[in-house]
């Protein structure tokens, strides 16, 4: 089960928050230390076809990696979170950040091992990507933002015409709510992504500590309403 409609929406938002952050941090850093993006799929299919037409096979093929990766991460965490698996949130955190974890330690093995790196963090932003689809009745994705941008520029158009929400809960829950949310959520990732710039002239190896501790205490310590 996923952080649920029952759990409070500035839960919701605080995790949707932190989530994006995590997202944007690691997709920094992954498009830094090897040159592919551990979260924005689009990214990676872009340059694996770019690669492939200019004849680059074995570039095509490192920007291909990650992909299968992300979705077995996805099926995973889909799994999980659809089981009876008791808070299955909090140990979804906890793979999260073995599979950082591995990724971090896998780098001090030489470029070889970069393909572990690869294959640990991608497969955990996918994995994440299910912890959160929704804070309140909006859809938000944590690790793709295209669609979290398109969905403001909906909905800031069709306020303006006056077009009232379909599934609105109450009197504040308005379409500029709702793209305010979804700004957070980009804001957040943004704010990850130069985190990790920051973070990578102190920590330069181990720049992954920071978004571990987070999981790691997510992964311990998160209560929902459902005990998730």
């Amino acid at each position: 089960m996923q952080v649920t409609s029952n759990t409070p929406v500035r839960t919701q938002l605080l995790l949707a928050a932190l989530l994006a952050t995590i997202a944007g941090y690691v997709d920094s850093y992954a498009v830094q230390k090897f040159a592919v993006f551990a979260s924005f799929m689009s990214g990676n299919t872009t340059q694996t076809g770019l690669h492939a037409g200019l004849g680059q096979f074995a570039a095509a093929a490192h920007q291909f990696l990650p992909i299968p990766c992300f979705v077995a991460g996805v099926a995973v965490g889909a799994f999980l979170l659809e089981g009876e698996l008791k808070k299955p949130v909090r140990r979804l955190c906890g793979l999260v950040a073995v599979m950082l974890a591995v990724s971090a330690v896998a780098t001090r093995f030489g470029s070889l091992a970069n393909t572990v790196s690869i294959i640990a963090a991608s497969f955990g932003m996918g994995a994440m990507n299910t912890v959160l689809s929704q804070v309140g009745r909006q859809s938000v994705s944590l690790g793709f933002v295209s669609g979290d941008l398109n969905q403001i520029g909906r909905h800031l158009a069709l306020a303006v015409r006056g077009t009232p929400l379909p599934d609105a809960v109450s009197a504040g829950n308005t379409r500029w709510r709702r793209a305010g949310v979804l700004a957070i959520v980009w804001l957040c990732f943004l704010t990850g992504a130069g985190l990790a710039g920051v973070w990578m002239l102190f920590l330069v190896e181990w720049t992954l500590i920071p978004p571990l501790i987070v999981l790691c205490y997510l992964a311990a310590f998160y209560r929902s309403p459902q005990s998730s």
